[in-house]
């Protein structure tokens, strides 16, 4: 008396003629199993791929070929299958597993196809062994593991480098300590980043390609400095510690920068709200921005303002504006007047910022307070387009605005208003 099997294996090979050719040619392995998950057939390539000899899978079961700790299941997953009959990947979203004879698993890929001869029902399993593909993934892990502790070892070189700075100049200690402070901060943020994403790449590009130059100059100026002994060289040497003083102006104003987008970005940001007295602050701004002023650049600006008393933030109005007069400085020749206009309205203060400088083109007008854009004619001067992106959003928090109107090479103007009492 004939089963079930061979009834299912004598109605396919009626009609096998019409595969043998497609099976053989097939790079891929392939098993066909009737509704009681028998081999009906199979090609050399999954003989091949699962240790048998030609023919020694027909007829046999197919958990044969599924490793033991998935058996059990599998038989409600095939049942499942052919009541929902239709093309699909097996196994989506998971891993796959067959198993050799010899007994060895390796990971697969299955695309399993139902089809019918009479009433009879088949399904068709194309069937892809992935070893080679999750070596190479393995490999790529390594690789971004290896990526990764290389960006450590980078971090650990520039902390060193930053501590021997240190030690070369002790009338630095207070601004290098600063900035080493404001550099932790940046550090620990980086540290919570798990992926190498485009934000970590554009960093760190950023922060080797703007601290190269700047501490090259401060290594050289004190070089420089320690040669000039006499005293008639003291002309001298306040010329080497001004450019330091200069220099590490510019990498705390960097640092800063760097630590206001950690803030925002984390929502950590905690503004303190205080009254003071805004002549105090504007001479301290002048005076940081007078460091960097070119061969004769000049700054005008409002000096009767001792009556006025703000209730905001101190510090960052003070970030605002020194970020301003800075990049009005920078993007002016030398010989040119920046004007710093201050003005009371009502319960607004508005603070104009104006330069002769390269202006900015029409066409990046509308980008200027997009993070990390520079306007095209300002590609070759220092800076990591970060500035006015971070006081546009503290200016907005804070109850502000900020706005400007440029020329190219004719000037910029630009107008920050604020609330004088932050309610």
């Amino acid at each position: 008396m004939s089963t079930a099997a061979d009834k299912h294996l004598e109605i396919f090979e009626k009609d096998q003629n019409v595969f043998n050719v497609l099976f053989e040619a097939a790079s891929e392995g392939i098993i066909v199993v009737d509704k009681n998950q028998n081999i009906i057939s199979s090609n050399l390539a999954a003989d091949r791929m699962f240790g048998y000899e030609k023919g020694e899978l027909k007829n046999k079961p197919l958990n044969l070929l599924i490793p033991p700790k998935y058996r059990s299941a599998h038989p409600a997953h095939f049942k499942g299958f052919l009541k929902d009959s239709e093309k699909r990947q097996m196994g989506h979203g998971r891993d796959l597993y067959g198993v050799k004879k010899n007994g060895d698993e390796f990971p697969v890929e299955a695309g399993l196809n139902p089809f019918k001869i009479g009433e009879e029902q088949f399904v068709m399993s194309l069937i892809i062994d992935i070893s080679v593909r999750k070596e190479a993934q393995r490999q790529i892990t390594d690789l971004n593991n290896e990526l990764e502790d290389k960006i450590k070892v980078r971090t650990k070189e520039l902390e060193e480098s930053i501590e021997k700075l240190q030690k070369a100049n002790k009338n630095l200690e207070l601004e290098v300590k600063r900035r080493k402070e404001a550099e932790n901060r940046i550090k620990t943020a980086l540290q919570k980043e798990k992926e190498l994403n485009e934000l970590k790449t554009k960093f760190l590009s950023l922060v080797s390609h703007e601290f190269k130059t700047p501490l090259s100059g401060i290594l050289t100026s004190v070089v420089l400095a320690g040669k000039y002994k006499l005293e008639e060289h003291q002309e001298k040497r306040e010329k080497h510690l001004n450019t330091i003083k200069s220099k590490v102006h510019y990498l705390d104003n960097i640092l800063n920068d760097f630590l206001s987008i950690e803030r925002l970005e984390s929502g950590r940001v905690t503004y303190k709200f205080t009254s003071f007295n805004l002549s105090k602050l504007i001479n301290e701004v002048v005076y940081n921005a007078n460091v960097t002023l070119k061969s004769g650049q000049n700054i005008k600006y409002t000096r009767d303002i001792e009556n006025i008393v703000l209730q905001q933030d101190e510090k960052i109005l003070e970030l605002v504006l020194s970020n301003l007069l800075n990049n009005a400085i920078k993007y002016s020749p030398e010989d040119t007047l920046i004007r710093f206009e201050i003005e009371v309205e009502g319960k607004i203060i508005r603070f104009k910022v104006t330069d002769e400088g390269m202006g900015i083109p029409e066409k990046d007008q509308k980008h200027i307070f997009e993070r990390y854009f520079r306007a095209e004619n300002a590609l070759l001067n220092q800076g990591t387009g970060i500035g006015l992106n971070i006081a546009k959003v503290h200016l907005e928090n804070l109850g502000g605005t900020i706005s400007f109107s440029s020329k190219e090479n004719a000037g910029t103007q630009f107008i920050v208003e604020l609330p004088i009492v932050k309610e």
